[in-house]
């Protein structure tokens, strides 16, 4: 099995498919980190957005839009056992297993489709627990630390939902955001460190914004029908320290 370095990187990863191909390696396991083994000479992919737009092209004209798109989130799991299993599909879709995807019994497949809905819910969750702290400045400010790099897949919820207010998101965990100014989308890379506890990620926070959400909290939180069990089962602990209704409680 041959080992394909590649820059982490969703466009990477396609060269690398690309690369795969020509090169006639059907036995593939990637990574992002230089192995350090001395008798696995591995194959460096050099990103080609060229290369990677031509197996793009190709995965959405035998699978269209919708479960090409399905190869994206799968990556985005952060998970090499994932990206394997995506490149062994794949290389066998690519062969005429066009059906492939329906086939659960296929190990690959498997582990394939439980990452995707792995993915899904914690996309689900990043929409529903991400919450603004606003500035002096107008700017709304949200930090997150989703299990999965996650937050390309949010970007367009929260840009409609917030369509005239400018915002950012930053995952901590990646150390990158989004910014949105009202018009378009940038990827943005904070100079300092972020803190992960929502009261520290700056000293211009609007206080009234997150005293607001405490209020809310606690006026519908009632101790008599509190279930914490259900409500962590809905609500992690892990994220309570992004909620300003929560860090009464943290």
């Amino acid at each position: 099995m041959k080992t394909y370095v590649i820059d982490g990187s969703y466009v990477g990863y396609l060269t690398g498919v690309f690369d795969a191909f020509v090169r006639k390696d059907e036995e593939v396991k990637f990574t992002s980190i230089t192995p350090v083994d001395l008798f696995d000479i591995p194959h460096r992919v050099v990103t080609d957005g060229e290369k990677a737009g031509r197996v793009q092209k190709r995965l959405e004209e035998v699978l269209g839009k919708s479960k090409a798109l399905d190869f994206f989130k799968n990556f985005l799991s952060e998970d090499v056992r994932a990206w394997d299993a995506g490149f062994s599909i794949l290389v066998r879709i690519f062969k005429g297993q066009s059906n492939l995807l329906q086939n659960y019994g296929d190990t690959e497949v498997l582990y394939f489709s439980q990452t995707l809905k792995k993915v899904s819910r914690e996309r689900h969750r990043m929409k529903a627990f991400t919450r603004f702290s606003k500035s002096s400045d107008g700017m709304f400010f949200a930090v997150i630390e989703p299990d999965f790099n996650i937050l390309p897949l949010i970007i367009d919820f929260f840009q409609k939902r917030y369509a005239d207010q400018p915002w950012i998101i930053y995952d901590t965990r990646r150390d990158y955001g989004i910014q949105y100014d009202t018009q378009t989308c940038i990827e943005v890379h904070l100079e300092e460190k972020v803190e992960t506890h929502l009261p520290a990620v700056s000293l211009e926070v609007d206080q009234r914004f997150e005293n607001l959400w405490k209020s809310y909290f606690q006026s519908t939180n009632i101790v008599e029908r509190k279930n914490m069990k259900l409500h962590l089962r809905h609500v992690p602990r892990r994220y309570w320290k992004f909620l300003p209704e929560k860090s009464t409680v943290v």
